[in-house]
């Protein structure tokens, strides 16, 4: 067991404080998709019909074992600000828009199941492995 003073655990408890910033959405993007891959036979719940609520009731949606819900089990992204495992929730912290939201776990794309890996799949190849625009390219040219 280790002891510190009361002024280094309180520097400690500020950096904790800090944590949400430190984790940028690629990182969270990933984390996601790593804990997808994780399990990958593991068959997740789909929402029904995002696209056709209106926003305050889509925001609310949710359902046990979905991909939403496996993020929010995890301790990391609990810490870095996912609050809880709702439509709202989940497309404010990894900024998704609905569009990019509805494309991951809506059951109108997958069925009313679908593995852990085919979202992780999804995920990876929309979200992380995309290519640049041009604009992108273009920037990191003249940069």
């Amino acid at each position: 067991m280790k002891h510190h003073d009361l002024d280094d655990l309180r520097t400690l408890a500020r950096i904790g404080q800090d944590f949400p910033q430190l984790l940028p959405r690629d990182k969270r993007l990933q984390r996601w998709v790593d804990l997808l891959e994780a399990d990958p036979h593991r068959v997740l719940s789909t929402l029904r019909e995002t696209e056709y609520q209106p926003a305050r009731v889509r925001a609310a949606l949710r359902c046990d074992n979905s991909a939403l819900s496996v993020a929010f089990a995890d301790p990391l992204l609990r810490a870095a600000g996912l609050e809880n495992d709702t439509y709202g929730e989940a497309k404010r912290f990894f900024q998704l828009s609905d569009d990019q939201l509805h494309d991951i776990v809506c059951f109108c794309h997958f069925g009313t199941t679908v593995s852990a890996a085919k979202t992780a799949r999804y995920i990876r190849a929309k979200h992380i492995d995309r290519p640049a625009g041009i604009w992108a390219r273009l920037r990191a040219f003249f940069a």
